[in-house]
């Protein structure tokens, strides 16, 4: 498919746009383990860190509810995407200056700061789903896939930067009296805050994305204004058409019946939601809580390798979804089915953790990453495909992708954090020690 440069740069700018919705809860999870050597909660934190992401959904709730009640075209999407963008950009820059600092309450220690800026960045996380993708129904269909990608680079890029970082690396040393080995963690190569600055930073180019993206559709409004229908249409990509304006977005509802709301909720568009929150629920709330526990019994690498490799995963099936759009409910409901398939193997490792089949072996190693970067990749694509046909069921139809993304979510983490939290039915080994002893 072949795109001239500005079709490029638009592409480019709504994959940085989307990059912004989730980078900062990725974030936060993946500084976790050099958080929690300073901060007094300890590895109680990742319990209040699920707690607070669960808090966020305030935001989506209240924008919801402001959709649905306030006369059209009240709720501004361009004004609620720079207020998250702004809170998340402030709440980025104290988290740099400020993360360690403790507050004593009740007579103990606690990391007040850590845990308030974490929430507010949640928010704006959570309050993403449901205005950074409906305003995507101002772009061709094209665009939303692009933005899919995006998202998959929020996953990736804290990845990148905690890997530069080198979280989690340890050398295992005999003790004095050298019948076992003990685990001495190596110092990472740069702090805490300089990590939260890198955050800080990706938000930043986000902004400017989104801000480049609405000079962009203006521009796209006043060549419209100046050319004829069939001006505008010439060259025959999806790409090449025009951007909708603020103006043409509120009338474009399914067309199908008077009632737009009404058309919208068909059998297949519901099955689309049904998919779409569960593929969520799998991939934003289970899976992740137990990906420790499934990985880190095969060794460090294979940890390392499985974060890695399935976030790459993520953005290579929104490329896929570009060139190959599926749109058989038969065959979307198959990709969901093995998709469950390679997420049942991984739980099970998780449930069998620290001693799953095939430890210490490297067809161990093999099935993991590659169940994980299966896993991720299919359930990326589906999410991805899922997305684009809703788009052309108009922009409530985004509304409520969002909206399903986000109870996904939800309901994924609030099932497994008393599994793993409360009743610690998920057991870890101990580094530098033979856990399963024959």
């Amino acid at each position: 498919m072949a795109l001239n440069p500005r079709d490029l740069l638009m592409h480019l700018l709504v994959a940085l746009f989307g990059m912004g919705s989730w980078v900062s809860v990725n974030s936060l999870w993946v500084e976790l383990p050099v958080v929690v050597k300073e901060l007094p909660e300890g590895w109680n934190l990742p319990a209040f860190l699920t707690v607070i992401i669960a808090l966020g959904n305030v935001g989506p709730l209240a924008v919801t509810l402001s959709h649905r009640f306030c006369p059209p075209g009240r709720v501004s999407e361009p004004w609620l995407i720079r207020s998250v963008q702004g809170l998340s950009l402030v709440s980025a820059g104290f988290l740099a200056g400020f993360w360690d600092r403790r507050v004593l309450v009740a007579g103990e220690e606690r990391s007040v700061p850590y845990l308030v800026l974490g929430y507010l960045l949640a928010l704006g996380c959570c309050t993403s789903n449901v205005t950074f993708l409906p305003f995507m129904y101002s772009f061709p269909q094209q665009f939303v896939r692009s933005f899919f990608i995006g998202q998959g680079l929020s996953a990736l890029l804290p990845c990148v930067l905690a890997l530069a970082q080198g979280v989690g690396r340890l050398e295992c040393h005999n003790n004095t009296w050298g019948n076992h080995s003990e685990p001495h963690y190596l110092q990472e190569n740069f702090p805490v805050s300089s990590y939260f600055w890198g955050l800080f930073c990706f938000l930043g180019v986000s902004a400017l994305a989104f801000f480049l993206l609405l000079i962009l559709r203006e521009r796209n409004k006043e060549e419209e204004q100046g050319e004829g229908p069939s001006q505008q249409r010439d060259g025959g990509s999806e790409d090449s058409y025009p951007l909708k304006s603020p103006e043409q977005e509120q009338p474009q509802e399914p067309p199908n019946g008077n009632n737009g709301e009404q058309s919208f909720w068909t059998a297949r568009n519901v099955y689309l939601l049904v998919l779409l929150g569960l593929s969520n629920a799998l991939t934003n709330g289970i899976l992740p809580s137990v990906q420790t526990y499934s990985c880190l019994p095969y060794g460090p690498d294979a940890y390392h390798l499985s974060v890695i490799l399935s976030n790459i995963a993520n953005p290579a099936a929104c490329f896929i979804a570009m060139c190959l759009l599926c749109r058989s409910s038969v065959i979307l409901g198959v990709i969901m089915a093995v998709g469950m398939i390679f997420g049942g193997y991984l739980m099970v490792l998780a449930a069998l953790s620290p001693c799953p089949p095939l430890v210490g072996s490297l067809a161990g190693v093999v099935l993991v990453i590659l169940s994980w970067t299966l896993f991720l990749g299919l359930l990326s694509y589906l999410k991805v495909v899922i997305g684009s046909l809703l788009h052309e069921a108009g922009h409530s139809a985004l509304l409520w992708c969002g909206a399903v993304i986000q109870i996904g979510s939800l309901v994924g983490a609030l099932v497994m954090f008393p599994m793993v939290s409360i009743y610690h039915l998920f057991q870890s080994g101990r580094d530098c020690q033979d856990n399963c002893p024959l």
